[in-house]
């Protein structure tokens, strides 16, 4: 049922009260044979210009001919008859071989002889021989065939009419036209194969490219690429067409990383989840059997219970941070670093009581950032490098300015531990998703503070590495400015 707006249908749009508009012809055809009409028209239309312009110039060519045979028959005419009156002078161009006929028209019509006429005599024969008048040729019939005639002056008060038949010249000027026809019919021809040809080459490489997307789009498999033609020293720079399929190409593989990662993602977590999951199902199902438990009993249950719930309750948390992908826009403001890092090590301490941190800050050091933000990427490290010192071990942690002015561009970060260290097989992957090192496996954590730190820092335009600390350990660097 349609309504008062109108309805689309298949043909063409149908606008309110039934009248049906109908759909632009270009919009329903595909690319391939709008283009190779666009270049058959282009090319008919230069063939048919052409075509055109040499039948001009044929007829032209024959028309001068013909008018320079009748300027050499008058001055023949003139020289054989220098003053003759007016009347027919030869009246042979009746016949195609005959030579020119001629006659001689007065200025005056009461002087014109009492036999008529040959040739047509015309208001502009008489100007020309009372001398007001250029010569000119016309085109007459005469004899029931074709002529061509010139008027030109004679004597005084005089003027000289020469024909000739033109029947050769209409021959040969219909003869060019046949030709140039079937020529410029043939040019058209093999312009729409030409242009057929040129656009089904020049949209190969677009056709593939539809049938990659169809194809990951039916089999949701990014892993498909178009073939590209090999690059070579003879092949010059690549077209837009071959750019735009390695520009896709390009897309195909950011796709394929991302939906791997995800599916990683997705692994990763349900292995992560497992275990607290499963450990919160066997202390639930111990407290409903309350009555069975001693006191102590029932306590460590339910402390067990809570602790399992923190955990997966911030294992949660830290997974939708980390799906965005993004930073949550939130106020920046003007971070003193120094302050910072003093709130972040005393919350530290109280975590982690048999560790021993040590802090030295140079300068003072104000940054563009969220505070509770840098707060979390620096608990992070802390709680990182807390988790892998040994008992009575310290944590250093320093804060410097590269540079002079004590700004943001150039101050850096370091926490560093006292631990086992990062094995040079593990440096490339401490700080993605859910990665724990074999040494960490044993340790309490989920793999994700890490992730969460590098994302933290790359929405503040830092840098956050980690390195082998010189003698043994961990050092973990935060570099601000480093992006800009």
């Amino acid at each position: 049922m349609s309504g008062a707006g109108g309805t689309r249908g298949p043909g063409g749009t149908r606008a309110a009260g039934g009248r049906r508009l109908a759909v632009p012809w270009r919009r329903r055809r595909p690319l391939r044979t709008r283009l190779a009409l666009a270049a058959t028209a282009a090319v008919a239309l230069v063939a048919v210009g052409v075509c055109a312009a040499a039948f001009f110039v044929v007829r032209g060519a024959l028309y001068r001919q013909l008018d320079l045979n009748l300027t050499q028959s008058a001055r023949l005419a003139a020289q054989r008859n220098p003053d003759s009156g007016p009347g027919t002078l030869s009246g042979e161009c009746r016949f195609l071989a005959a030579p020119a006929c001629a006659e001689v028209v007065p200025a005056d019509p009461a002087s014109d002889p009492a036999a008529p006429y040959l040739l047509p005599v015309a208001p502009a024969a008489r100007a020309v021989a009372a001398g007001t008048k250029a010569p000119y040729y016309t085109s007459i019939v005469h004899a029931g065939h074709p002529a061509r005639m010139l008027t030109t002056d004679y004597t005084k008060g005089r003027a000289l009419q020469v024909a000739l038949r033109a029947d050769s010249v209409e021959d040969g000027i219909e003869e060019a036209a046949w030709w140039l026809a079937l020529t410029a019919a043939a040019g058209m021809l093999l312009a729409a194969l030409l242009g057929y040809w040129v656009a089904r080459t020049g949209l190969a490489p677009v056709t593939r490219l539809t049938a990659t997307a169809e194809r990951i789009a039916a089999t949701r498999d990014p892993r498909h690429r178009i073939e590209l033609p090999p690059p070579g020293p003879g092949r010059g720079a690549e077209d837009e067409v071959t750019r735009l399929a390695g520009s896709f190409n390009t897309m195909l593989g950011e796709l394929e990383q991302s939906v791997t990662a995800q599916r990683r993602l997705v692994a990763d977590a349900s292995h992560e989840l497992r275990t607290p999951l499963t450990a919160l199902r066997t202390n639930a199902e111990l407290l409903a059997r309350g009555e069975r438990l001693t006191a102590g009993q029932r306590e460590r249950a339910s402390l067990a219970l809570g602790r399992q719930l923190r955990e997966v309750t911030g294992l949660v948390n830290d997974l939708i941070e980390l799906a965005r992908d993004e930073e949550p826009q939130l106020l920046v403001e003007q971070v003193r670093l120094a302050p910072l890092v003093e709130y972040c090590v005393g919350a530290a301490r109280a975590h982690w009581p048999g560790v021993e941190f040590r802090v030295r800050a140079q300068e003072e050091v104000v940054v563009a950032g969220v505070p509770a933000r840098l707060s979390r990427l620096l608990g992070n490290l802390l709680d990182n490098a807390a988790k892998f010192s040994p008992a009575g071990a310290e944590v250093e942690v320093d804060l410097t300015v590269r540079g002079a002015g004590g700004g943001a561009g150039g101050a850096e970060v370091t926490v560093r531990d006292h631990g086992p260290g990062i094995a040079e097989g593990d440096l490339p992957y401490v700080f993605d998703r859910f990665y724990r090192a074999g040494a960490a496996r044993a340790l309490p954590g989920s793999g994700l503070g890490l992730a969460m730190a590098r994302q933290i820092a790359r929405a503040h335009r830092a840098e956050l590495t980690a390195e082998a600390a010189p003698g043994g350990g961990a050092m973990f660097r935060l570099t601000f400015g480093a992006g800009e």
